[in-house]
């Protein structure tokens, strides 16, 4: 059910709430948090929800998007829209469109939504602001997640993250690796036992997600890290052999390769959105290992 209230207010919200809950059920039970996710445009809300809906299947939580509408309106605006039941995966989602004066109070507008008792998390899709914790959004949330994937300048977003990190931070383009992490953490985890001595990250220009795989390296061998442009693989090179995992850039199978070895066929498609949401949803913890990652990007060398 998909119901909109144009040119409402915060109170009539809740007020429609609470009567789609009386008429539905007790919607909000069982939430383990709160999703509030802040676009750039309208145009990136409805994938943005696609994202948040599905992920909320593992994590039922409250979805709320605030997106700025018309920005130089004289008067302010706040137009509403519930969904529930099947259009709002397991739990419901809130679309705030903000106009006007009210647009530059987004944190304000989304207060009364939040969930009581729970944690919450803030997401931006597209533009992230320099420093995701204080931004009046990120300062409501105890895990911030950006994505760099699809800024302007895709290397310079993702290695700005280093400079404005605070724990509870966390890119889209570091989960987008996590296979690749489990797959050569777990080859390394084989005999020889050697030390890497350099390392070699290839693939599009434009991924960050290569980037910081490439950080992620460079902050755990001792040798060099190259970031290449071309196809898409990771070599590791130890005395005695090289280990080589590579996907056809529009693949969902990789190919990890061992000196001396047949080769192993692996499932490695490009993760979703919405599974990299899903598992950033999972942990509410400092990721350590991902600052280290950030920092380890100044150590790689661009072919």
């Amino acid at each position: 059910m998909i119901v909109d209230l144009p040119a409402t207010t915060t109170n009539d919200l809740n007020k429609r709430i609470t009567s789609l809950r009386e008429e539905g059920g007790a919607i909000t039970l069982g939430r383990v948090l709160t999703l509030v996710i802040a676009p750039d445009s309208l145009d990136q809300v409805e994938d943005a929800i696609d994202a948040a809906t599905a992920a909320s299947r593992e994590h039922p939580c409250r979805i709320i998007v605030v997106v700025p509408d018309d920005r130089l309106a004289a008067e302010p605006r706040l137009d509403g829209q519930l969904r529930v039941g099947g259009d709002a995966g397991a739990g419901e989602v809130v679309v705030l469109k903000i106009s006007g004066p009210l647009s530059s109070h987004a944190s304000s507008v989304v207060l009364p939504f939040l969930l009581p008792d729970t944690p919450v998390v803030a997401w931006w899709p597209g533009a992230a602001p320099a420093v995701p914790a204080q931004d009046p959004l990120g300062r409501l949330a105890i895990r911030r997640i950006t994505d760099a994937t699809g800024a302007a300048d895709p290397l310079a977003s993702i290695k700005g993250r280093l400079a404005g990190y605070t724990n509870g931070d966390t890119d889209l383009a570091w989960s987008r690796i996590t296979y690749w992490r489990a797959l050569l953490a777990s080859a390394l985890d084989q005999p020889p036992y050697e030390t890497v001595t350099s390392a070699l990250v290839s693939g599009l220009k434009d991924e960050p997600a290569l980037d910081i795989l490439a950080g992620w390296l460079a902050s755990r061998i001792e040798g060099t890290v190259t970031r290449a442009t071309g196809e898409l693989k990771v070599e590791l090179v130890r005395p005695s052999e090289t280990v080589t995992l590579s996907r056809p850039q529009d693949g969902v199978t990789a190919a990890l390769s061992r000196t001396g070895r047949p080769d192993a066929l692996l499932p490695l498609p490009r993760r979703e959105t919405r599974e990299c949401l899903a598992e950033d949803m999972r942990r509410l913890d400092p990721d350590e290992i991902y600052r280290e990652a950030l920092a380890g990007i100044d150590k790689v060398t661009y072919a």
